[in-house]
């Protein structure tokens, strides 16, 4: 009897667990996690979920524990994993963009800029590319690790931290600013080089992927769709997005035209009230779950 083919996937456990599976909801999947356990449910039988710490996804990728999983960039090349980025997923557990990872310390420090903090105390849980960051800045700084909650380190237990931001309130709440930023991460869907060698294994990633990459570039857009007379139709074409032509279809029997076009969120609001002014009607504003190009 033949075994059943089944892709090991690691889901972050952590921040960026509640938007991985929101993403995950949107590309037309339904997974579902009891509480207390680290085993998904989810709605592919081809699929076989486990809930993992961001940090350590890149390691057990890489040595084939699982065949692929999401991380963001900074702890693979924390780890330095080797592994196959298959997509880059701009999403934090907040927004869509990516995260930032600061030099920080206190409001009212004498430190202003990375040269300052030669010989002194520095916490982050990211320490191999702190210590190539100081390394490049020619500054012997004390590299210590944080198990957690680093922002409450300085002044008592370091003179600056290394952190990860999303919206950086988190920082000022502890009266930190930032002096330097030293990289930006984006969550990447990353996976093992053999099961990337597997045929099967390939497509299913990769299939995985395109619904992924489509479902995020959905996020912060509508679609929007209009009549328009022929008179009108040169001004209604022109108002809209320059990133996509919008597809035009004569309407049979009428001197009018249907437009279909792609925009974004925040633009849609400030567009619908032109269109409206130069004669547009039937104006329907729709919500896209995914934009496979």
């Amino acid at each position: 009897m033949e075994q059943k083919k089944q892709l090991k996937l690691a889901l972050p456990k952590g921040s960026l667990e509640e938007a991985t599976i929101k993403l995950f909801e949107k590309a037309g999947y339904n997974i579902k996690l009891a509480e207390r356990s680290y085993y998904p449910k989810i709605d592919d039988p081809e699929i076989d979920c486990v809930l993992v710490r961001g940090q350590e996804i890149p390691r057990y990728v890489a040595e084939g524990i699982i065949d692929c999983g999401f991380s963001g960039e900074d702890w693979v090349l924390e780890s330095k994993a080797e592994v196959v980025e298959v997509a880059n997923l701009d999403y934090t557990k907040n927004k869509i963009g990516k995260a930032k990872w600061v030099l920080a310390v206190p409001e009212n420090s004498n430190i202003k800029s990375v040269k300052d903090l030669q010989g002194k105390i520095v916490s982050t849980e990211l320490v191999e590319i702190s210590k190539d960051y100081f390394r490049k800045h020619k500054v012997m700084a004390d590299i210590r690790f944080s198990w957690g909650a680093t922002e409450m380190k300085p002044p008592r237990f370091a003179d600056a931290i290394i952190e990860i931001i999303d919206t950086g309130t988190t920082l000022k709440t502890h009266n930190l600013k930032i002096i330097d930023v030293i990289m930006e991460s984006a969550t990447k869907f990353i996976a093992n080089k053999k099961s990337w060698k597997d045929n099967w294994k390939k497509e299913k990633i990769k299939n995985l992927a395109m619904l992924l990459t489509g479902a995020l570039a959905a996020e912060d857009r509508v679609g929007v769709m209009m009549h328009v007379s022929a008179k009108n139709l040169k001004k209604a074409v022109k108002l809209l997005p320059a990133m996509k032509k919008p597809t035009i279809t004569k309407i049979i029997g009428e001197n009018y035209y249907d437009l279909l076009t792609v925009a974004g969120k925040r633009e849609i609001r400030e567009l619908i009230p032109k269109l409206k002014k130069i004669g547009c009607t039937g104006i329907v504003e729709f919500p896209l779950n995914k934009i496979v190009k």
